[in-house]
């Protein structure tokens, strides 16, 4: 079981040099297929390692080596594959396969074809790193790892500003957060001695409460960051900027659930501070609602997928919050499959568009892409929780949970997110595939895309209609690592009802945007477009602009007057002064090597007048001395 978790580990790591020594060079379509093989050698592994456990055998436990030695300080290198872990590496490697392989025909024109690949393979290297530690540093330099590739896959076309401008953003946001997590982590060794999860979950109880309360708060911040809750979430939708199978994997089923997985993982500290937990909850129902309401009125196609997976986000960490961390974690897993589905169409329709994204030039796609559109209208069937998809499985789950603990504001901010969500997916898939061929007015001649494109997001179609259905299967497996959510008879009594509830506003928001269709620009008309609401959803409640108003600008003027009135005028003044003294001196004194004998004995001159002076100076000392006292006083 060692060899197959190395295996799983390092497989993509060895993708990511063999497609990085081919980095400058002209496209290899070798480079592709070796990397795709090696993701999905890394996935079998990850599938065996799952058959292991599925049937009873021992969690693999491995230390490599000893990492860090310093006084107390001991963190070997190790890696855990448990219940947890585990499912985490499948849905890595397996949306990761698809990525790679369906990437060789989205890139295939592109003069980075290479380099593309290593960085997609280092990803997820770094991602199966910070799933697979057991321990928080460990996880952390994984955390550091796919945040640093998400930065070079963001600004992977670096000659555009705007890519390279989100890359930067992504990444200085992401560094504000961990900050957060690095003094949690502190938090942790200062007050345990330990960062080996087995440690710290044996020993966290015995801490003081407000310990505990502050390492779940910074270890917290951390995740709002990976997972871009508000208010750091900005960076989430202007990453689109990346390759399209960029946003399918670091944006929809691995990087921003990283945050999530944090919280699962360290489900024991956060269970002892359940105030900070239903923070957690309402933060993410917030953000549930706050971003559905964006994706309602947007007209870039990847962008409305971007604020799907923020809403999604939510979703997820109001399950955290609350207790319920096997049914985040299955709320994670279904939506990986549906999202990354969902991208991965969009990047179909964007290549056929000419890279045009703006879904009010398209329309009746569906005449030239039916491969395309029957796949996203799974996706979008699967995200609006529609029976027997999967996520109508998953997502009802947390809204139990929500109406289980009576926290029915919260429960009722994801029912109506529910319908929102139904809304815009369906907004989407109406106005690409469906009504009029508006593209027509705008020359454009859209196209399929390669059959082993479509056949590689195969999978995850299927897995998005079938994988709800293995709900008790996945918890019998996970809760072995993870508590069991026991729901109260009440619940048990009402779930029927509340099903009904939430596919009745689901389907509702599938039926409004399916008859608001039969206008051109759909619900949002051109009149509609001056209404307040309308504004704050497309500017994004001006929060970006706030952004730059309250801290870019005035950062960037201060950073103006620190480099011209001190960096320019003091710092470079003082070492440009001393530079120029010894370079004068230097000049000055350069004749005592010219050899000219006129010169050197004046030299010589000098220097017996200094002796002569030092010598009657020091011989006199006393009466000069006393000769001073005396004009002193």
């Amino acid at each position: 079981m060692e060899t197959l978790l190395y295996v799983a580990l390092f497989a993509p790591l060895v993708g990511s040099l063999f497609a990085g020594i081919y980095g400058a060079s002209p496209k290899t379509l070798l480079t592709g297929i070796v990397t795709s093989a090696l993701i999905f050698t890394s996935f079998v592994a990850s599938l065996l390692l799952f058959l292991h456990l599925y049937s009873g055998g021992e969690r693999v436990h491995v230390e490599m080596m000893d990492w860090i030695m310093a006084g107390d300080l001991n963190v070997p290198f190790g890696f855990v594959v448990d219940q947890v872990s585990v499912t985490m590496m499948l849905v890595v490697t397996l949306v990761s396969t698809v990525v790679h392989i369906y990437s060789m025909g989205y890139m295939e024109k592109d003069k980075g074809f290479n380099r593309f690949f290593s960085y997609l393979s280092a990803f997820v290297f770094s991602m199966m790193v910070l799933v697979m530690s057991d321990n928080f540093l460990g996880l952390f330099i994984g955390w550091e790892g796919v945040g640093l590739c998400s930065w070079l896959l963001i600004g992977f076309w670096y000659h555009k500003e705007s890519a390279t401008w989100a890359a930067n953003e992504a990444f200085i946001m992401n560094r504000i957060a961990d900050l957060g997590m690095l003094i949690g982590i502190f938090l942790i060794y200062w007050n345990i001695g330990s960062l080996q999860y087995d440690v710290v979950f044996a020993n966290i109880s015995n801490l003081d409460i407000t310990i505990v309360t502050w390492i779940g708060i910074f270890l917290f911040i951390g995740a709002m960051g990976k997972s871009a809750q508000f208010p750091l979430h900005t960076w989430l939708a202007d990453a689109m900027e990346g390759p399209t199978p960029v946003s399918a994997l670091i944006h929809a089923a691995t990087m921003v659930t990283a945050g999530v997985y944090l919280v699962i993982r360290a489900n024991e500290l956060f269970f002892l501070i359940p105030d900070v937990g239903y923070f957690i909850a309402s933060l993410g129902a917030f953000v549930a609602m706050f971003a559905a309401t964006m994706a309602l009125v947007n007209r870039d196609i990847k962008r409305v997928i971007a604020y799907s997976t923020l809403s999604q986000l939510g979703y997820m960490f109001v399950a955290a919050g609350l207790g319920a961390y096997w049914i985040a974690l299955f709320h994670l897993v279904t939506h990986a499959f549906f999202k990354a589905l969902l991208f991965l169409g969009a990047g179909n329709v964007m290549h056929a568009m000419d890279d045009e994204l703006n879904i009010m030039k398209m329309g009746g796609m569906r005449k030239v892409m039916l491969g395309t559109a029957v796949l996203m209208l799974i996706a979008s069937v699967a995200l609006a929780g529609i029976y027997p998809f999967a996520g109508f499985f998953s997502k009802d789950k947390i809204l139990e949970v929500a109406f289980d603990g009576h926290h029915y504001i919260l429960w009722g901010t994801l029912w109506i997110t529910a319908g929102l969500t139904a809304f815009y997916s369906f907004r989407v898939v109406m106005l690409v595939f469906f009504g009029s061929e508006r593209y027509k007015d705008f020359g454009f001649h859209p196209h399929e895309a390669h059959s082993y494109m479509l056949w590689a997001m195969a999978p995850l179609a299927v897995l998005a209609i079938v994988a709800g259905l293995f709900e008790h299967q996945f918890f019998d497996f996970v809760h072995m690592v993870l508590p069991h959510y026991e729901f109260s008879e009440h619940t048990h009594h009402m779930v029927g009802q509340l099903i009904i509830v939430t596919t009745a506003i689901a389907v509702t928001g599938i039926a409004i945007a399916v008859f608001s269709n039969m206008f051109r620009e759909g619900l949002f008309s051109s009149a509609f477009r001056n209404n307040f609401l309308y504004k704050l959803f497309d500017n994004q409640y001006y929060i970006p602009k706030i952004y730059d108003e309250v801290f870019s600008k005035p950062y960037k003027e201060l950073s103006e007057v620190f480099w011209k009135q001190i960096d320019m005028k003091i710092v470079d003044a003082t070492v440009d002064g001393i530079a120029n003294t010894l370079y004068a001196t230097g000049e000055e004194t350069r004749g005592m090597q010219s050899g000219n004998l006129s010169y050197m004995l004046r030299w010589m001159v000098a220097g017996l007048l200094v002796l002569l002076v030092s010598a009657v100076a020091y011989t006199y000392s006393d009466v000069l001395l006393t000769l001073l006292q005396g004009v002193a006083k």
